[in-house]
């Protein structure tokens, strides 16, 4: 995993107040923490965050007055209605270190004709390498039958990485469609076949 570099700096002034005054100047309050050290308190260019944060689980590496270190986001407020980020809580990781994270699961192909994939969970806990954490798990489906279940076990897991989850979660089935799925596809069909019939007897005219 590549890491993204980000200007920091130490900060000085906390309260509601000054986090007013530091998003107004486009930048992001945030905190630094982990391997027994103080909380470090620093404040980010709100666009380059807000960049890195697009990348789940995103490496960055901090770079600022007194500050040289890896970290991992893991937890980020953002404004309900604008969506920009308000805070970050940053952990500090080492090369080499294990780390728990949760990586995105999804499905490739298609399960039988007959079913219904149903996904019950679409993030999956892992522990990798801090610098080593995988973008996420592809489920192959083509073709699956109703009836099938897949648990957290089952998934093949990246190279390097242990399953931190429950081992028997579900991760997805293929259920039987609902009535009114069925019903609908026949209706759909059925106003087809007519059309389809008028276009052969058209053809027969001419």
């Amino acid at each position: 995993m590549s890491e993204v570099r980000i200007a920091a700096e130490p900060r000085t002034a906390f309260g509601k107040g000054a986090a007013r005054k530091i998003r107004r100047a486009d930048k992001v309050p945030a905190v630094l923490y982990g391997h027994g050290i103080d909380p470090k308190h620093l404040t980010l260019p709100g666009h380059e965050v807000l960049l890195a944060l697009r990348t789940p689980n995103v490496l960055i590496r901090l770079e600022g007055d007194g500050v040289d270190e890896l970290a991992l986001p893991k937890g980020v407020q953002r404004d309900p209605i604008k969506g920009f980020v308000e805070h970050v809580d940053l952990l500090l990781v080492k090369r080499g270190e294990k780390v728990t994270v949760e990586i995105p699961v999804t499905t490739v192909g298609d399960v039988n004709s007959d079913g219904l994939l149903d996904q019950q969970l679409v993030q999956i806990a892992v522990e990798a390498e801090a610098t080593h954490i995988p973008t996420g798990i592809e489920v192959d489906v083509e073709g699956l039958e109703i009836g099938t279940v897949i648990t957290a076990a089952q998934l093949r897991l990246p190279q390097g990485s242990t399953l931190a989850a429950d081992p028997e979660a579900v991760i997805l089935q293929v259920i039987n469609k609902p009535v009114e799925v069925l019903e609908a596809a026949e209706e759909g069909a059925a106003a087809e076949a007519p059309a389809a019939e008028g276009e052969t007897a058209e053809a027969s005219a001419e």
